[in-house]
């Protein structure tokens, strides 16, 4: 089978967060399952570019990706050379997968495969969430939604990568067709070590961006009389990152929270096995691959209704569900450093938990029948 994938960016870009490591999983996957895979992706790195040879193929990790130059550096950067390719190269594929949305990079590849009349399928990954409609350009999104996204998204097979995200998509397009497959997410040979950590440790790892909740979680700490230690690992806008630091001093725990930047792959997997608690209350997660990282290493979480796994979480009793709400979130905090018993229940069960339902070996068959179907 011959499937062409459209994502902006791809890796080494990791400052764009999980979606490049999920993407780039499922190729790598693809391609080890026998599927001919091509990527066409921009040099995007941020406020810079990939240092990459632009328009000619690389393979990178085993598949072959092709990196454009984009003409501006924001997300509604363009790149004629990579329609231009797409538009020649689309009918010699089975089906184009599409990545993300309201990015002027897929919408135009969006409207090419249609024009082309080629099978295709949109991955959003949380884009057409209704948070994401609301906030940061919404009159931009919903004009361009009203006159050719809605067109573009229908003609399209969606997949969404949790429940919640498959009933925004079917709310959003009343008869859309989609279905539900899981990231895939690289998860390392690891021994899974706990420590006795003198004081509770609770460690946020992701994207440092207003959606994720942090100044809600702070809040809540401020609260508790025996404050835990609250490990910030991520990037984001300096100046938000600023802001947070100030609400901490203003709420009296910046002595009870480390700043501990972006870390790479075997760093995170480190910090997230030291932790007692991963959180993540956000307002708005179509998945988040760090909750599976966080149990795969035998740390118990504590994550917000809003985030696309915490019906996992819930069945499979492998955390705490809290609203975005500060007192909520209290009460569930609380509860997780008080239930020691639970805790070290997760501890032990959490990553066959996560070889069991979220392992590559079960989704990626999957998301090849759901290509031929």
């Amino acid at each position: 089978m011959k499937i062409l994938h459209v994502v902006p960016s791809y890796k080494p870009a990791y400052e764009y967060g999980g979606t490049i490591e999920s993407v780039a999983r499922l190729c790598e996957g693809l391609t080890a399952e026998g599927a001919v895979i091509k990527v066409l992706t921009t040099t995007a790195n941020g406020e810079t570019e990939l240092d990459v040879p632009a328009n000619v193929e690389h393979k990178v990790d085993g598949v072959s990706v092709i990196y454009f130059k984009r003409v501006f550096k924001d997300n509604f950067y363009v790149s004629p050379a990579l329609w231009k390719h797409l538009y020649r190269e689309c009918r010699n594929y089975d089906i184009v997968h599409i990545h993300s949305w309201w990015n002027i990079i897929v919408l135009v590849a969006a409207f090419i495969c249609k024009m082309r009349k080629v099978k295709t399928v949109i991955s959003p990954h949380g884009m057409l969430s209704e948070y994401i409609m609301r906030h940061s350009n919404s009159f931009f999104k919903s004009c361009v939604h009203f006159t050719i996204g809605r067109s573009l998204l229908k003609y399209a097979i969606f997949h969404a990568t949790s429940d919640a995200e498959y009933e925004e998509c079917k709310q959003l397009i009343p008869g859309w067709k989609g279905f539900i497959l899981p990231n895939l997410i690289w998860l390392p040979e690891l021994n899974i070590t706990k420590p006795a950590n003198k004081l509770f440790t609770i460690v946020f790892l992701s994207r440092i961006h207003p959606k994720k909740g942090i100044e809600l979680l702070m809040e809540a700490i401020s609260h508790i009389p025996d404050k835990p230690l609250l490990q910030i690992a991520g990037t984001g806008d300096k100046k938000y990152i600023e802001q947070l630091k100030s609400k901490a001093k203003a709420l009296g725990i910046e002595e009870n929270i480390r700043w501990l930047g972006w870390q790479n792959r075997e760093q995170k997997f480190e910090i997230l096995m030291q932790a007692d608690l991963f959180a993540l209350t956000s307002y708005n997660e179509n998945f988040a691959n760090v909750v599976v990282e966080a149990l795969y290493t035998g740390t118990p979480v504590l994550i917000s209704d809003k985030v696309g796994l915490s019906r996992f979480i819930s069945e499979h009793n492998l955390g705490w569900i809290c609203k975005p709400d500060v007192k909520d979130i209290i009460l569930k905090l609380h509860d997780a450093m008080a239930n020691k018993e639970k805790r070290n229940c997760i501890n032990h069960r959490a990553m066959a938990d996560v070889n069991k339902y979220l392992s590559e070996k079960k989704i990626l068959p999957q998301y090849l029948l759901r290509y031929m179907s």
